[in-house]
């Protein structure tokens, strides 16, 4: 029976959520292998003098520990 084990990342992003979560799990994926699930915990939006400057998404990263 496999263990996993979970960290949790932020992510972020100029133009939306989505990026946000992909270059997140891109960015995990360099150091961390054998990823299976992603939780997304929240959603953040940074704005400035009334615009988005910034999205951002919290997540949960399960692997497996080898």
């Amino acid at each position: 029976m496999p263990i996993i084990k979970i960290i949790e990342v932020i992510g972020t992003s100029k133009k939306s959520f989505d990026e946000a979560v992909e270059k997140a799990i891109e960015r995990t994926n360099k150091t961390i292998k054998n990823v299976v699930g992603v939780d997304i915990v929240g959603q953040k939006l940074v704005v400035e003098k009334g615009k988005i400057i910034e999205y951002r998404v919290n997540l949960k990263i399960a692997f497996v520990v080898e």
